[in-house]
């Protein structure tokens, strides 16, 4: 954001009142954070986000983080699995086990957590997941039952954000209003089933890496948890059962002290949305959870080195914004999948400044800043100014059909590559400060085995050859038939799952009734 003032003072909080508006921490309206005593009661989780090749290799990563200290698991799929095809699909010629983890079945879900005591208090598992999410929480479940772990006790999140789909990434299967379906039936079996599980993780980071400006990042992941949260009351459920469990995911980008404060306005306009638009009762329902992803599109592989110090500075900034859990990208990502030193060297970066600069010793130090409070406002208004905007066009589900968030996106993605190559946005190493000598990188990239996709097409030819076909038959009719009739699908996709059923024959049921999406370009 570019800032014609360069110097706050104590004039420019006068319109702000440090009681109502600011506050303290752990109370409304929760710009200071939602605990009172922030890190110095508990860290943040450190939740690397890790995937690539067959489930064997995943879990072997998963296992190396968790003993170097990782404190949270989280699960990057490949793209077939994401769009709900199985690794012997001819769609995913080329992609299995590429940029994630490839999981078509029950098997490859036991083979990826397989030794991690899922249930146990310290263990949460994030599955980043949208698209087909009710089959990864349906295997999630089932997974549970084999390791004898109770639902009330399961601790993580599915991301399970089609909205922002539609908006950014284009990972989907069927259409709209099918999909707004599907989630209100994995909140409605969360909220009865696992009280502490999160069953949306509603993200603004994916908009961010498409282009979207900090505004736009905050805007538009609060006008999608609005219409979350509306669909879920339409459904009947109670708002006060089911919203302390949603969660957020935001982009920790380059602009140290925007950042910082576009964390602290979400929580303060969340914590308004859910008390004074929805009218909820219980104070946990007011409190905005969020993970940060350093940012991905800001890694460049011009002298790839310099995405530690970037990665860095993100993560700093996550962590002055209180996040409750962090990823730290790898250095090398750009160039390839992120080598095990290279993702070792990035938990390190959490851990040193988690005990090692002093941060978490205090609680929100930027707190009464002019320059913060001031910024924090102004992205405040510039947010209500389009949620305005979105519920004018009647909802967000309305405003991603008829693609304002996708138009304003990709109008704001331009103009940065304009700057940048105007050299008004300056990135070192590629627009300025260039250096061949520094590009030079004799590290070998790690790849994902080509290997892989014949792996997993063998893997489900023996399971399809040794599993009941009589109960797939009779388990894919039924997932069927609840969403024809437009009951829940959960349980028919849990039972799905026991059955050995893989993710792409349940997808392809839930097709058959509500259509296949295709993105129009």
């Amino acid at each position: 954001m570019k800032r014609e003032q360069v110097l706050w003072a104590p004039e420019d909080l006068e319109a702000i009142d440090s009681l109502k508006d600011i506050g303290f921490p752990g109370e409304f309206p929760y710009t200071r954070g939602i605990h009172p005593n922030m890190y110095r009661g508990r860290l943040w989780t450190m939740r690397q986000f890790a995937g690539f090749g067959l489930p064997d290799d995943t879990n072997k990563r998963f296992r190396k983080l968790w003993d170097e200290g990782e404190t949270g698991f989280s699960t990057a799929f490949d793209l077939a699995t994401l769009l709900g095809y199985d690794s012997d699909d001819p769609h995913s010629l080329g992609e299995v086990g590429k940029g994630g983890v490839a999981v078509d079945s029950m098997e490859d879900m036991m083979r990826l957590f397989r030794g991690i005591p899922i249930g146990r208090r310290d263990v949460s598992v994030s599955m980043t997941i949208n698209a087909p999410a009710c089959v990864f929480l349906a295997m999630y479940v089932v997974l549970a039952g084999k390791k004898r772990a109770k639902l009330e006790n399961l601790r993580g999140t599915i991301q399970n954000d089609m909205l922002k789909e539609f908006t950014s990434q284009n990972e989907t299967i069927v259409p709209h209003n099918a999909s707004m379906k599907i989630f209100v039936d994995t909140v409605e079996f969360c909220t009865k089933y696992m009280p502490q599980y999160n069953p949306i993780s509603i993200s603004g980071y994916h908009m961010r890496e498409a282009g979207a400006t900090a505004v736009q990042e905050l805007a538009f992941t609060l006008a999608d948890g609005i219409a979350y949260v509306e669909a879920c009351i339409e459904r009947g459920l109670d708002v006060d059962a089911f919203a302390p469990r949603f969660s957020f995911f935001f982009n920790a980008h380059n602009d140290f002290f925007e950042e910082i404060a576009k964390f602290r306005a979400a929580r303060r306009m969340w914590a308004h949305i859910m008390r004074d638009r929805f009218g909820a009762k219980n104070e946990a329902s007011w409190k905005l959870r969020f993970h940060a992803q350093t940012s991905g599109v800001s890694l460049v592989d011009r002298q790839p080195k310099n995405n530690i110090m970037r990665v860095t500075l993100q993560a700093f900034a996550a962590v002055l914004g209180g996040a409750q859990s962090v990823h730290t990208d790898a250095w090398d990502e750009q160039i390839s999948l992120p080598s095990e030193e290279a993702a070792l060297l990035a938990l390190r970066t959490q851990q040193i400044i988690a005990h090692e600069t002093g941060v978490a010793d205090v609680v929100d130090p930027l707190g009464g800043s002019y320059f913060m409070e001031s910024i924090t406002r102004e992205i405040e208004e510039k947010a209500w100014e389009y949620i305005e905007r979105i519920d004018n066009m009647g909802g967000m589900v309305r405003a991603v059909e008829n693609d304002f968030p996708r138009g304003e996106i990709e109008r704001s993605s331009v103009e940065f590559e304009e700057a940048k190559n105007r050299g008004e946005a300056i990135i070192v190493g590629v627009n300025k400060f260039q250096s061949d000598e520094a590009d030079k990188n004799n590290d070998v990239p790690f790849r994902a085995n080509p290997r892989d996709g014949l792996v997993q097409a063998r893997r489900l030819e023996k399971l399809r050859a040794k599993r009941d076909g009589a109960a797939v038959g009779r388990a894919l009719c039924a997932v069927e038939k609840a969403a024809y009739n437009n009951k829940n699908v959960m349980p028919p996709i849990i039972e799905a799952v026991k059955a050995f059923v893989t993710e792409g024959e349940i997808v392809k049921a839930l097709k058959n009734v509500h259509g296949d999406y295709k993105v129009i370009a």
